[in-house]
C-alpha cells in the first residue's frame, strides 16, 4: 500500500514537471500561435478554438518534442495543421474578425486626429485587403512579415522547399500591392 501510494506520488510529479516544462517553452509564443490562427480563419473566435486545439495536440506529442528544436515553429507548425482540419470541416464558414488597432503608430498620432484617422484608415485596408488573400499568401506574409520569421522557419512550419517560400513571398507581396494600388486607385 506504502509503495503504491509512493508510486502514485512520483507519477504526479513527473506529470508536474512535465506541465511547468510544456508552459515554459510555449506559453511565451502563445500571441504567435493566435495570431496566425487568427489571420489564417479570419475570425478571433475561431481562432481561440484552433489555438487550445493545438496547445491540447502540442502537450500530447510533447514527449517527441527534441531539446534544442525551435519551439515557436514547432507550435506554429501544429496551429497551421489545425488550422486546415479546421478548413476542411468548416469550408464554407467565412466571417469577418474584428481587429485591434492599438499600434504605438496609432498612439504616436493621438494628438493630431487628422493623422490618426489617416492612420486607422490605412490599417483598416490593409487589414481588409490582406484578408482577401488566398490562404497559401496570406500564410506566408503573417509568418514573414507579422511573425518575422525566417524563410527557413517557415519552410519548416509550412513543410514547402525554400524556394518556394521565396517565390510564394515574392507573388504575396505583389498580389497584396497590386489588390491596395486598386482599392486605392493607384495611389500607392
Amino acid at each position: 500500500m506504502f509503495e503504491e501510494n509512493r508510486n502514485n506520488t512520483v507519477g504526479k510529479e513527473v506529470l508536474k514537471g512535465k506541465h511547468e516544462l510544456f508552459e515554459r517553452t510555449f506559453l511565451p509564443y502563445l500571441n504567435s500561435a493566435y495570431n496566425l490562427a487568427r489571420w489564417l480563419t479570419r475570425n478571433e473566435h475561431d481562432a481561440e478554438d484552433i489555438v487550445q486545439e493545438a496547445l491540447l495536440r502540442a502537450l500530447e506529442s510533447f514527449s517527441t518534442f527534441m531539446p534544442g528544436r525551435d519551439a515557436r515553429a514547432w507550435l506554429l507548425t501544429i496551429v497551421r495543421n489545425c488550422c486546415r482540419t479546421w478548413f476542411t470541416r468548416n469550408r464554407s464558414h467565412q466571417s469577418t474578425v474584428q481587429f485591434d488597432d492599438t499600434s504605438p503608430a496609432l498612439a504616436a498620432t493621438w494628438c493630431d486626429p487628422e493623422a490618426a484617422m489617416i492612420t486607422n484608415i490605412s490599417s483598416q485596408l490593409i487589414h481588409d485587403t490582406l484578408k482577401e488573400l488566398p490562404v497559401e499568401y496570406r500564410e506566408i506574409l503573417i509568418l514573414r512579415e507579422l511573425e518575422e520569421l525566417s524563410y527557413k522557419e517557415i519552410a519548416q512550419i509550412t513543410d514547402i522547399p525554400l524556394g518556394t517560400v521565396m517565390s510564394r513571398l515574392s507573388r504575396a507581396r505583389k498580389e497584396l500591392y497590386a489588390r491596395l494600388g486598386r482599392a486605392t486607385g493607384g495611389t500607392l
